[in-house]
């Protein structure tokens, strides 16, 4: 029960308390205060004794004689009490006022920046680990930069630059070994971080000792060596290349070889100087947009049809259904050469130089037609099946057929043909001849690739490397005895021949089944068609098979291509009944047979109009 009395001394209490709490503050702000106070208090002059007289109230100094006195026996306790007093205050005050705003910048942090050291780094792994052309980027993923293919070219062009000069800084000719035991002393000295340099100063061992107990490791290191150290030229003897401290001379005068390192103001060596101001050629800018579209109604979208060749004369010829149409390159006019009697197109191609176009059908029949007169010369027959390859080597015909039979025929004799081949066990699609040294390549469905010398009934080479069949084949034109063929869906390579020692020389994986392959007249250049999955055209840059351009257009597998006579345009057809032609290589250095003859005279120049 609590009474009265007891509320009133804890109010006293409570009073007192905050009175002493008052005067400790006071006297920690105002510390001379307290001396005063002191003083005070010891010279009052003690009251009057008389007991009846009123006693006047004391001055504040004197009124608490003893508040000084307890204050500081329990300042301890009363500084805890004022510190979780000012914490809770301020603890309510946050959370009652608005928190700081979130938009408020961070305050950066400023480190020391991390200085590379090459301790415990394997840069043998890492060289090999490089991208095969050089460039700094990682290979798995070439990302082409939406400025166009200009500067995609030469940014590549500079990352190999880069790479070139780095190796070259780095490890000159010398790339570190993987055998220490077969190194010797000074490659053993290399590989310990003193790499050896035609031009540069090398940083021997201190001393034999030294460099007998330094470990044997592959990763070079920075050596335990001031590496800023000058020697005067009567110690150069010693040991490396140190910096002279005057010109050198000999004994015919004064060094003034201005390629010296010792008057280079270059960060790199005179070697690397020459490689960045050599000049360099300019890639060439190939147009991603065809300059000319022409409407192909009934193009088949077969793999084993050539249904689209280009002429000497300059004239495209087409199969289209059971006909065949012709498209003037200089006057943009079409005429329709034949119409088929029940029966369709299957393959189309015109002799090296004439107007003679040779037509394979379905039905195994090879019909030979002059294209300025627009009449049929000849019938040939002995194929049982359709026949879907065809191929000129002056007046020699070859044909291919479904029923793997090959035929040469000599078309200025009455014979049916002249000599039968026997070597493939399904379909023959691709047929191409190397006029130059008599080479007949053949492709067929069994994913065979043979070469044939001249007329002869036995294949020269056997090639067995696709795994799918074989359509696009073409002969180097720059080089004896090369020639690339690509496969199919299940392929997808392009595979480079030696038919002179029989050897693969190289092959690309192209990502996309390769119908069709022919080489630049102009340059060492390649241009390939595909199918799925992105339906493009691709230029590719020889040996190195880097790709200079890659196009798109076609909704359907490009399944047909042909070169015009002077090597610059080429036509591709494609199962979606269009034909596109585009630019892609430059000029020829010499005079093409167009040029020559004046730009095709006669009367296939004067073809009239017909869709």
């Amino acid at each position: 029960m609590v009474t009265t009395g007891d509320v009133s001394g804890r109010a006293a209490h409570s009073a007192g308390t905050k009175r002493s709490s008052h005067e400790t503050r006071s006297q920690a702000v105002h510390p001379s205060t307290t001396r005063v106070t002191r003083s005070s208090r010891l010279q009052t002059p003690p009251p009057p004794s008389s007991g009846n007289s009123r006693e006047e109230p004391p001055t504040e100094i004197a009124r608490n004689p003893r508040a000084p006195t307890r204050t500081e026996n329990h300042v301890n306790s009363l500084d805890v009490e004022a510190v979780d007093s000012a914490l809770r205050r301020e603890i309510q005050q946050r959370q009652t006022s608005p928190g700081p705003s979130s938009h408020r910048k961070r305050q950066r942090i400023n480190g020391d920046r991390f200085i590379p050291t090459r301790s415990g780094q394997d840069l043998q792994a890492s060289f090999s680990l490089l991208h095969e052309e050089g460039s700094p980027a990682t290979p798995r993923q070439k990302r082409r930069t939406p400025q166009g293919e200009l500067h995609f070219q030469k940014t590549e062009e500079a990352n190999r630059t880069f790479s070139t000069v780095l190796r070259s800084e780095l490890f000159e000719s010398t790339v570190p070994q993987i055998a220490p035991g077969s190194l010797s002393p000074d490659h053993r000295r290399a590989s310990r971080g003193y790499l050896h340099e035609g031009t540069r100063s090398q940083t021997p061992p201190r001393n034999g000792l030294q460099a007998a107990a330094a470990p044997t490791t592959l990763t070079p290191s920075t050596p335990h060596k001031n590496l800023f150290s000058y020697l005067s030229p009567r110690h150069a003897s010693l040991g490396g290349h140190p910096t002279p401290s005057r010109t050198p001379q000999s004994r015919h005068g004064i060094n003034l070889d201005t390629r010296a390192e010792i008057y280079s103001l270059s960060p790199i060596k005179h070697k690397s100087q020459q490689l960045l101001l050599s000049p360099r050629k300019q890639p060439r800018a190939i147009s991603k947009v065809p300059f000319k579209v022409l409407d192909a109604p009934e193009l088949l979208d077969d793999y084993y049809l050539n249904l689209v060749d280009w002429g000497s004369a300059n004239v495209l010829g087409v199969g289209l259904g059971s006909s065949v149409y012709m498209w003037n390159a200089q006057t943009s006019r079409v005429n329709k050469l034949c119409t088929l009697e029940d029966d369709t197109v299957a393959s189309v191609s015109w002799i090296q130089k004439g107007t003679h176009l040779a037509i394979g059908t379905h039905k195994g029949l090879v019909q030979i037609w002059d294209a300025e007169k627009a009449r049929r010369l000849r019938t040939m027959t002995g194929h049982t099946g359709r026949v879907g390859a065809l191929a000129w080597n002056t007046h020699i015909l070859t044909s291919g057929s479904r029923d793997r039979l090959i035929y040469h025929r000599d078309v200025r004799a009455p014979d049916q043909w002249l000599k039968k081949l026997v070597g493939h066990k399904q379909e023959v699609c691709g047929l191409k001849w190397n006029c130059d040294d008599g080479q007949l390549a053949s492709g067929g469905n069994d994913n065979k690739l043979m070469v044939w010398d001249k007329l002869s009934d036995t294949p020269l080479w056997k090639y067995s490397g696709h795994t799918a069949a074989v359509k696009a084949i073409a002969w180097s034109p720059h080089q004896r005895g090369l020639l690339a063929s690509g496969g199919g869906t299940a392929d997808r390579r392009i595979i480079f021949h030696d038919t002179v020692r029989g050897t693969v020389l190289n092959e690309v994986d192209t990502g996309s089944q390769v119908c069709n392959i022919a080489w630049s007249k102009n340059s060492n250049e390649i241009v390939s068609t595909h199918g799925y999955s992105q339906n493009q055209i691709v230029v590719w840059k020889y040996p190195s098979m880097t790709q200079v351009a890659s196009l798109t257009g076609h909704t359907y597998r490009v399944l047909y291509l042909a070169m015009s006579p002077d090597g610059k345009t080429v036509v591709t057809g494609a199962g979606d009944e269009t034909l596109r032609f585009w630019n892609l290589f430059g000029k020829s250095p010499r005079k093409s047979v167009h040029d020559l003859d004046g730009g095709g005279s006669g009367r296939s120049g004067d073809w009239g109009v017909i869709r």
